[in-house]
């Protein structure tokens, strides 16, 4: 399993981090997810887990990322 960090811009509360949990969530290979809004952050751990796929499911939750 690998650990990957990502820096979300745009999240604020709680709702914009179930949002993003929710869409990455989906993508294959996640086996848990951190999100963070005050420290603008999303953790992804899982086995596999293509950084391009997750970071247009923060895309759908209407954020934008980059890695860490």
């Amino acid at each position: 399993m690998s650990m990957t960090t990502f820096t979300v811009t745009g999240m604020t509360c709680g709702h914009c981090e179930a949002s993003v949990r929710e869409e990455v969530s989906a993508v294959a290979g996640v086996e848990q997810i951190e999100v963070d809004a005050a420290r603008g952050t999303l953790v992804v751990i899982g086995n596999s887990v293509d950084d391009a796929t997750v970071l247009a499911a923060v895309a759908e939750a209407g954020y934008q990322a980059q890695r860490s």
